[in-house]
Order: C-alpha cells, then structure tokens, then sequence
C-alpha cells in the first residue's frame, strides 16, 4: 500500500441494540421501521409519513391539526426518549420528526401526486440542506425538542417556497 494512500472517511454506523425495535415507543420513533433502513433514513421516513397521511387527510381540518399537535408533542417525547436510550442525540434512523414535518407541509395543499411530490422534494430539501435558521435551532435546541422543531422549520420554509412558485411561477398549479 502506497504511503499516500488514505482510507476514505466513512460516518460511523450506529447498530441498533438487539431487540431495540421490539419497544412500542422507539418503533413508532423509527417511523414504525422506516428509519431503520441504512441510508438514507430521513427520505424512508418522509416518504412512509405520505403513506400515513393520506387516511388522516381525509379528516375534517380542525381534527387533522389538532392531530399534527398531538403528534408533535408526543414527538417531543418519542424522540426524546430514544435519543436517550441510544445514547445519540437525533439519531438518523428517528425519523417521527419527518413525519411530522410532512404531515405540516402536506395538509396545506390538495391531494394531486404532483402536489405531494413537490411537498415531499421541497421539504427534504430543507431538511437536508437545513440553511438558517434551522441549522442554528438543530445545533442549540436539547432532547426532543431539538430533534423536531428543525423538522418544523424545514417544513415551514418548504410551504414558503411552494406559496411562493405557486403565486409567481405556477399559479393555479397546486
């Protein structure tokens, strides 16, 4: 082996404790085992989170929100809770985070699949990227918290990006 030769640096991969998936609250934590896959566990999660809200989106307005806020707050705890079992703080396989910011970005624009599609584009960009300020929120906010309110502004600054191509650059589109 050349001296010049380096290895590739790799993220270390975070094995789950046998049987981890087994306890009702870090499944439903792990998007019901979603985010179990081993790359790319935030786009699963998200793309599980469509599959979920289209039941829910059947549901009168008031109930379907009311519903987001409970998820949400039981999110705080889900993710919480696993974080600290784990040891790992936002894990990438806790993905409830992701369903809750789809869930938000989705229950603001009809059911076409083009809608959907740019909802889900739109806030994984978002949640990938994460610009100011969610990168600052994710870097200070603690716990449970932390893990999902940076799911939530990712998903705010989607819906500002979609107003905002659908009032100027595709209007009556969505």
């Amino acid at each position: 082996m050349s001296e010049y030769y380096q290895e590739p640096e790799q993220e270390p991969v975070l094995i789950l404790p046998p049987g981890f998936l087994r306890n009702p609250v870090h499944l439903a934590a792990f998007g019901f085992g979603s985010g179990a896959v081993p790359r790319a566990p935030g786009t699963w999660g998200s793309l599980a989170a469509i599959f979920l809200w289209y039941p829910i989106a059947q549901l009168p307005e008031t109930v379907y929100w009311s519903l987001v806020l409970t998820a949400f707050l039981l999110g705080v705890w889900l993710c919480g809770y696993t974080s600290r079992s784990l040891k790992v703080h936002d894990h990438g396989g806790i993905v409830w985070d992701e369903f809750v910011g789809m869930w938000i970005v989705l229950g603001f624009f009809p059911e076409t699949w083009y809608g959907v599609l740019l909802c889900f584009v739109a806030f994984r960009l978002f949640d990938v990227w994460k610009p100011w300020p969610i990168s600052w929120v994710d870097a200070r906010a603690p716990g449970g918290l932390g893990i999902m309110i940076d799911d939530v502004l990712a998903a705010l600054m989607a819906l500002v990006v979609i107003w905002g191509a659908e009032l100027w650059l595709m209007p009556g589109l969505l």
